[in-house]
């Protein structure tokens, strides 16, 4: 049986960080992970099968095609206690095949086989017992349009039907998913008999003994045909991936000619193969040296069809958008691996290491970059950890996985070492997880992960939604169809240029009139002005008491939460807030705002605007830089025709009414509008109470 070739190179990691090769991680929601796609169409298949109502078919029956009517009786038989098999077919020149009979499993008679020479033939029995259940059908076509109809039709057996447990066990419902047979081959690979393999995926799949779509047999079946054409397929594949590499290593040659800026490296083997390759673009380093503080190096997608670990290093730029430093292809996951990587990567970025570099949890790469990183924080990323949850803990927690992820997430806002790792003791022990190896794995790296642990380092807002989304983005372009290497590598130069473009206008309008508002709006970018702006509006909430010393206690009017203290020395015209914001991600906090602004700061001091958040350190041109007066003065006319317009529809019901309707329209109408790059800068001046 010929393996089926998948219709995409690159997967996610599936391997747990745990060390027990055994465990592996789906993830929720994941197009690629073919595992749970898999797995929910045959749920969804058998859930349908069980609540919709099969009628009987009937003679005069209508069908576009013959697989339509087979999987309509398929259907039938199943929900009936029988399965179904293709039997005679009758073919014309001028039809084709024009009649089609489908018989139940146990229609006429099996013939008698001549015995094999051996010494104690098996003698085995047949399931066919002259059953005259039926379905003939036949072509027709009407108005030039071909159909099947049902001629003959019969539901009488001879035999018992089966109930719901049972049918399911019948040959023709038995199927071995694409991601069991990788599976299967896998562990069968590892020397596992096939027994265990059952044994191993009734575990992994949270189900009883027996109540796999498949029997112990189809497995044996299943690896005795695989054996030879895997066998084939493993020589196919080293010679593709022999062959696919040194076209990568040709385009890297070729890229390294056209553009002298251009880096890349490489290990071979033993027998000068190519082990390890990694790149990088010009544009990347430059871009490197201005947004190269904080290092997102993400291995979280693999080649199923090369064996390959893809890591992929990105950074965030000033307008929140994921910027492509670097790419890197490792034959495995051993540190060796990893610590060429990083060492790699250093010497293309000039020798510059990161401040921090965020990853996902992995042993061998903690360790790499503590000895080729040692001056750089580590942070595991939340995100990674977050996707893991599910795969971990929802089928050994059942109804109460929903209860402990929110706790979970609760415990990771904690702002104290000491209240989590209290509460932690507390949390696996009602959730009886003391024993459990991944919450042992948790603990273990809880200084990578943490929010109490890392919130004084500084991660340039990269552990966000938006910036997760951003590198998926980048993933999706880069991570579909592709038949080689080499379609792979021009698709990560386009989308990692595809970003090199002007930035368009962006107009955020001032919220409190402050003038530490309307002087960081001038010098930031709008992306980082918008989390500042964010934090100016929410001081205005805070209250502030002076210590003996000169120091501030900020807290919420409300207290809706805790109080912070906030540090002042005038002299250097320092700041420091006990949140650490600053400290975190480049941005002053709404405590440290709420003092300056009792101190009468009309402009932020210069130090705390990053030059990496500012407008003029962009990677790319700005628009028009008078736009943004401009659009002031639009903003300043829609406001006042908005005002007047509030004025006049709150007189009546029905002059609200009408005005709600027609802006309603008008709104959908401009978003509906293709967008330019244009600008009107001058507009016609009109008066609201004209």
């Amino acid at each position: 049986m010929a393996m089926k070739p998948p219709t995409n190179i690159w997967i996610r990691r599936q391997q747990c960080p745990c060390g027990d090769w055994k465990c592996y991680i789906k993830y929720e929601g994941d197009d690629q992970a073919s595992t749970s796609s898999q797995q929910e169409k045959t749920e969804t298949t058998s859930s349908l099968l069980s609540s919709e109502v099969v009628f009987t078919p009937y003679v005069g029956q209508i069908f576009k095609s013959d697989d339509e009517a087979f999987e309509y009786y398929s259907n039938f038989a199943r929900k009936n206690g029988f399965s179904i098999r293709k039997a005679r077919s009758t073919e014309s020149q001028n039809l084709g095949i024009y009649r089609r009979d489908f018989v139940c499993y146990r229609s006429g008679f099996n013939q008698p086989r001549k015995k094999a020479n051996v010494e104690h033939p098996r003698d085995r029995k047949s399931v066919r017992c002259g059953c005259d259940a039926k379905l003939y059908l036949t072509k027709e076509i009407v108005d030039g349009v071909t159909q099947w109809y049902v001629s003959q039709f019969s539901n009488v057996h001879n035999h018992e039907l089966l109930e719901d447990d049972q049918v399911r066990m019948l040959p023709a419902y038995r199927k071995i998913q694409e991601a069991d047979q990788e599976r299967i081959l896998l562990l069968s690979k590892a020397g596992f008999p096939v027994n265990r393999i059952v044994k191993v995926l009734e575990l992994e799949k949270g189900v009883q003994p027996g109540q796999l779509p498949f029997i112990e047999k189809d497995v044996r079946n299943f690896v005795r045909t695989c054996k030879k054409t895997v066998q084939e397929n493993d020589a196919l594949l080293t010679e593709k991936r022999e062959n696919d590499t040194l076209e990568l290593l040709e385009a890297c040659k070729n890229m390294a000619e056209r553009d002298v800026d251009f880096v890349y490296d490489y290990t071979t083997d033993e027998n000068e193969k190519v082990e390890n390759i990694a790149w990088s673009f010009g544009d990347s380093i430059r871009a490197y040296t201005l947004f190269g503080d904080v290092v997102t190096f993400d291995t979280s997608y693999r080649s199923i069809s090369y064996g390959l670990l893809l890591g992929v290093w990105f950074g965030m730029d000033n307008h929140g958008k994921a910027i492509f430093f670097g790419c890197v292809l490792l034959q495995d996951e051993s540190t060796h691996s990893f610590a060429w990587a990083l060492q790699t990567f250093v010497r293309f970025m000039r020798g510059r290491h990161p401040q921090t570099i965020l990853t996902d949890i992995d042993l061998g790469l903690r360790d790499s970059i503590a000895r080729e990183l040692p001056n750089a924080k580590h942070v595991v990323c939340i995100w990674h950890i977050l996707s893991k949850l599910s795969s971990w803990f929802s089928s050994l927690l059942g109804s109460q996985y929903e209860e402990f992820k929110a706790e979970f997430d609760m415990l990771c806002r904690l702002e104290s070492v000491e209240d989590f790792e209290h509460q932690w003791n507390h949390f696996v022990s009602r959730f009886g997880l003391v024993s459990d190896k991944h919450v042992t794995l948790l603990f273990s790296y809880r200084a990578f992960w943490l929010f109490s642990y890392i919130r004084g380092y500084f991660l340039a807002r990269m552990m966000t939604v938006e910036f997760s989304q951003s590198v998926d983005t980048f993933f999706k372009k880069i991570l579909s169809e592709q038949t080689c290497l080499q379609v792979f590598f021009e698709q990560v130069c386009a989308a990692a240029f595809g970003n090199s473009t002007r930035e368009g206008v962006q107009y955020v309008h001032i919220k409190t009139c402050m003038p530490i508002e309307e002087h960081a709006r001038s010098i930031l970018t709008p992306y980082a002005f918008r989390v500042l702006q964010h934090e100016i509006v929410l001081s205005t909430q805070y209250a502030t008491t002076e210590m003996t010393n000169g120091s501030y206690l900020v807290r919420h009017y409300k207290k809706m939460d805790g109080e912070y203290l906030v540090i002042w020395i005038p002299e250097d015209e320092q700041i420091h807030c006990s949140c650490k914001e600053f400290e975190h991600s480049g941005i002053l906090c709404r405590h440290s705002l709420r003092v300056l602004v009792v101190k009468n700061y009309f402009q932020l001091p210069e130090k705390y605007l990053l030059l990496r958040w500012r407008l003029e350190n962009s990677l790319v041109t700005m628009e028009d830089p008078n736009a943004q007066s401009s659009s002031d003065e639009c903003a300043q006319a829609f406001h006042s025709l908005a005002a007047a317009l509030l004025t006049e529809s709150m007189i009546s019901k029905e002059r609200f009414s009408y005005v709600h309707k027609e802006l309603t329209g008008l709104l959908d109408h401009v978003r509906n509008m293709p967008e330019t790059n244009e600008f009107v800068v001058n507009m016609p001046a009109h008066n609201a109470s004209d």
